[in-house]
């Protein structure tokens, strides 16, 4: 497995938000990943539509699989949204994040949340600090280092 999936994985697993809010790590790679989930009734807010924090969560988390696949452990510093358009039960939610901007130890990311049509749901900007911490330890997950 390359360390990337590994990071990945380890990451997914311990999120225990992501889990139980059914989110799908699709892709992430250094710098970009895909986080998608389907709109389920407990995700609606008091008028029936996608809460807001869902969708923001979402996009949290396609930013954080992003900066943090490259193994260096990585937390979001600031990040604003601008909610597009209602997200409704059943749509299928999903959240691209891309870094747009790198200096030193800081990035930058946007994130677009489509529905199952490609509607922009929301748009979100990111950015992130690395700290000097692993995400996973090499040395335990393959027993010597990676290729």
């Amino acid at each position: 497995m390359r360390l990337v999936d590994d990071v990945s994985a380890a990451m997914h697993a311990r999120d225990r938000v992501a889990n139980e809010l059914g989110f799908s790590i699709d892709r992430s790679e250094p710098g970009s990943a895909t986080v998608s989930v389907t709109v389920t009734e407990p995700m609606t807010n008091g008028l029936g539509v996608c809460h807001g924090g869902i969708v923001f969560t979402l996009a949290d988390t396609a930013m954080a699989h992003a900066s943090n696949a490259g193994n260096g452990a990585t937390l979001a510093i600031s990040a604003s949204i601008e909610w597009i358009r209602a997200a409704r039960i059943g749509d299928r939610l999903t959240a691209r994040s891309l870094v747009i901007a790198r200096r030193g130890r800081n990035s930058v990311h946007d994130i677009e949340v489509t529905n199952g049509d490609g509607d922009t749901v929301a748009l979100v900007r990111g950015q992130t600090l690395t700290l000097n911490d692993a995400v996973v330890d090499t040395r335990l997950v393959h027993g010597d280092e990676y290729p």
